[in-house]
């Protein structure tokens, strides 16, 4: 059984393997953020509130049961490690350091799927009953991570569905380029429509925008694409 809603952090250095776990959770139901490394979670976690945070052990610069360390000492997110076979000193520490569950590469995205959900079914019931409501904001425009919605003040903006899903992908990495392949692969589109991404930037712009010629938060980043830079 799916928890509906439940936003989670995908922390591992593996490109690869960050792309495929983001789009295998998000086909299950979840809002799914990922972070490259330790210092880019602390950045999203530093806006954003999770329910659940999948993180890698083995990763350059801090490592993972480190991380879980030194999140525990300010927060009570479920933490699930990734760990490596043979790393069962890392899978005993990680869970000494405040980890809920641990899993051994390689792994089945099935048994990822069953981890997560047991895990949130242990949530108490009286945070599921409230969840937080989770918004960037870009000047005087508010983002609901949760709904998908758009406000201006206390105007709804109407989104097409094209520019919906964009923002949920810049949404998912703030303050991270994405590239036009990345973006058009996320949407499920082919390769052909590249050229349309900069027509539905363009777009999105003047709803986000309070100048959109000389956009501030909806970016162009020189030879890397497009980034989301919220409030």
């Amino acid at each position: 059984m799916m928890v509906p809603d439940a936003h989670l952090l995908i922390v591992d250095d593996d490109e690869r393997i960050r792309g495929l776990l983001q789009k295998f959770l998000i086909r299950n139901g979840f809002l799914v953020s990922v972070a490259r490394d330790a210092a880019q979670a602390r950045k999203i976690l530093g806006g954003l509130e999770f329910d659940l945070i999948v993180l890698d052990v083995m990763m350059p610069g801090e490592d993972g049961v480190t991380l879980t360390r030194e999140l525990r000492k300010r927060m009570q997110t479920p933490i699930l490690l990734l760990t490596a076979r043979g790393e069962t000193a890392n899978r005993i520490e990680g869970l000494e350091a405040g980890a809920d569950d641990y899993l051994v590469k390689p792994f089945e995205p099935k048994e990822l799927l069953l981890r997560i959900n047991a895990i949130l079914r242990r949530v108490p019931a009286a945070k599921a009953a409230e969840p937080v409501r989770q918004f960037l904001h870009m000047g005087a425009v508010r983002y609901d991570l949760d709904r998908g919605e758009m406000w201006r003040g206390e105007v709804p903006v109407r989104l097409t569905a094209t520019e919906a899903a964009l923002m949920r992908i810049f949404a998912a990495q703030p303050g991270v380029p994405l590239s036009r392949e990345k973006l058009v692969a996320d949407q499920g589109e082919d390769a052909a429509q590249e050229r349309a991404v900069d027509v539905q930037i363009t777009r999105l712009r003047r709803k986000i925008e309070d100048d959109p010629k000389a956009p501030r938060y909806l970016q162009t980043v020189r030879g890397e694409g497009y980034m989301l830079q919220p409030d």
